[in-house]
């Protein structure tokens, strides 16, 4: 466990805000314990992550280079890397049938209101980014700081749900 990186995949609809909002998060903070990935059930064609995501990552200080919108097929390929965890964080990927993982890793529901629906001028949109973003990073704070046999392989599954916090 000490040696080698969980990788943990967010997924979500379109792969442009809450899933890269985490990966960027978590790769941040992870503290070189986690590897964060993203991926999206139904990403639009030529779509890119959200700009205000974008934005908002950069204020925080997180790097952007290489976050990119992506369907959830580059994960279920053989030749993709093992995932320790899935974490669906908006409820219509949470519904949808997932490919089968290989490696069968453990999987959670952590839910988030989509940034990307709020209406108004730029600062108020930008807001809601904002407080997505603390969401997500307390979670994953909690996640991060856990001890690591919290995290071994069989306890990663309860571990997850239970800092979903239902």
């Amino acid at each position: 466990m000490e040696s080698a990186a969980l990788n943990v995949l967010f997924l979500c609809t379109h792969n442009s805000a809450r899933s890269i909002l985490a990966e960027a998060t978590l790769n941040h903070i992870g503290k070189g314990r986690f590897r964060a990935y993203s991926a999206g059930s139904n990403p639009r064609d030529n779509q890119q992550p959200n700009p205000l995501a974008l934005t908002v990552l950069q204020d925080a200080g997180y790097g952007v280079a290489g976050l990119r919108s992506k369907s959830w097929d580059e994960f279920a390929a053989t030749d993709a890397p093992k995932m320790d965890l899935i974490i669906t964080v908006c409820d219509n990927a949470a519904g949808e049938v997932c490919p089968v993982w290989p490696g069968h890793p453990a999987t959670a529901h952590w839910g988030y209101p989509d940034p990307s629906e709020a209406q108004g001028p730029e600062e108020q949109r930008k807001a809601a980014f904002k407080a997505t973003l603390h969401a997500i990073r307390s979670r994953l704070e909690m996640l991060v700081n856990l001890p690591a046999e919290r995290l071994d392989k069989l306890r990663l599954q309860a571990t997850a749900r239970e800092l979903s916090g239902k």
